[in-house]
């Protein structure tokens, strides 16, 4: 198999939304699973983070993985949040003020609970939102964070569930919102990250980020298998996106 074709099956987008629909019909789904020393209620029609690995680097490219998690007293915004694993660690960290968001009914619920499980309601909000949308207006925050749907499919894909946008991003338009809106949403000196993989197309978020005036630097990454449905060796990345410096 050459390097392209490998390149290409792992950016199929038929192959994630092949993934999407296995995720949520097997039948050893779990309600509760593990992650990062700590139990996590799974609802039905949340991306789980037991088939995918991109949870579990999410929080090491946060430095928010096990004992390893340095204690914060900022704010934390994480975009698309399913079952909460990151939002709820980065408050159990020390984040003061964390905001879960999700444009999926069920995974702002499931994040809710996870939250009461884990005790930190009274520093963590989940609400319902398509990226930005329902945020309150004034609201800021030190990180904004979004572990994203980074395979790109078709601008004419018309998704069949909320849960294959945790999957598959049609035509990057959400990433472009995300490039062009995320930066509004810091405080002074606040950072945006985004966590990707070369199962994306990178060249297009370089594009995307010229077109809105964003620079990319990618600032921590880690190399791992795919796991439960693929053996292949993934590159992800933690990337901060900044306004394109005058």
């Amino acid at each position: 198999m050459t390097q392209l074709t490998q390149l290409s099956q792992l950016q199929s987008y038929e192959r994630s939304l092949l993934r999407s629909r296995l995720s949520l019909t097997r039948a050893d789904r779990p309600r509760v699973f593990s992650l990062a020393g700590r139990e996590w209620d799974l609802f039905d029609e949340v991306f789980a983070p037991v088939y995918s690995p991109s949870t579990a680097v999410s929080l090491e490219l946060l430095g928010l993985d096990g004992e390893a998690a340095a204690a914060r007293s900022d704010s934390f915004l994480e975009i698309g949040c399913g079952t909460g694993v990151i939002a709820v660690t980065a408050a159990l960290a020390g984040c003061d003020r964390v905001v879960a968001a999700d444009i999926s009914p069920s995974a702002v619920e499931n994040a809710a609970v996870n939250a009461e499980r884990h005790g930190v309601t009274d520093r963590l909000r989940a609400c319902h939102s398509d990226l930005f949308s329902g945020l309150r207006e004034q609201e800021r925050f030190d990180t904004v964070f979004w572990s994203s749907n980074y395979v790109m499919g078709p601008a004419s894909y018309e998704y069949k569930s909320v849960h294959e946008r945790a999957y598959v991003d049609a035509g990057y338009q959400a990433h472009r919102r995300f490039l062009e809106q995320s930066v509004h949403w810091t405080t002074p000196g606040g950072r945006v990250l985004l966590h990707f993989s070369d199962r994306g197309d990178l060249e297009a978020l370089y594009r995307i980020a010229d077109a809105c005036g964003r620079e990319l630097e990618t600032v921590a990454s880690r190399r791992v298998r795919e796991g439960e449905y693929g053996e292949d060796m993934v590159e992800h990345m933690l990337i901060e996106i900044r306004p394109l410096s005058a």
